[in-house]
């Protein structure tokens, strides 16, 4: 819990707030459950199931996307990276969310 709250306050290195929670374990999570929702869509389970595995990643998604930015305004480098960051990460999430 520590560091979902050192995340969500922002307080975590930017690098690694885009690199690894926004890109890395947000593709893995994406791409694990947009399998699950294909599998589930193309056995025509039930419909509830389907909409569910869509919306599991949401959360993570919008957590990310809001750490990025906290993040960002606290880098102490060029504010081009933080601002780029914050671009990425809002495309990045918009992309993996509904893809």
């Amino acid at each position: 819990m520590a560091l979902a709250k050192a995340l969500w306050e922002g307080r975590c290195p930017l690098e690694e707030t885009f690199w690894w929670y926004g890109v890395a374990y947000g593709f893995l999570l994406n791409f694990f459950t947009s399998l699950l929702f294909f599998l589930l869509l193309v056995n025509d389970a039930n419909m509830a199931w389907v909409a569910l595995a869509f919306a599991i990643p949401i959360p993570y998604n919008l957590f990310v996307v809001v750490a990025v930015w906290r993040s960002a305004g606290r880098y102490p480098g060029p504010q081009k990276w933080a601002d780029f960051a914050r671009i990425g990460a809002v495309f990045w999430m918009i992309g993996l969310t509904l893809a």
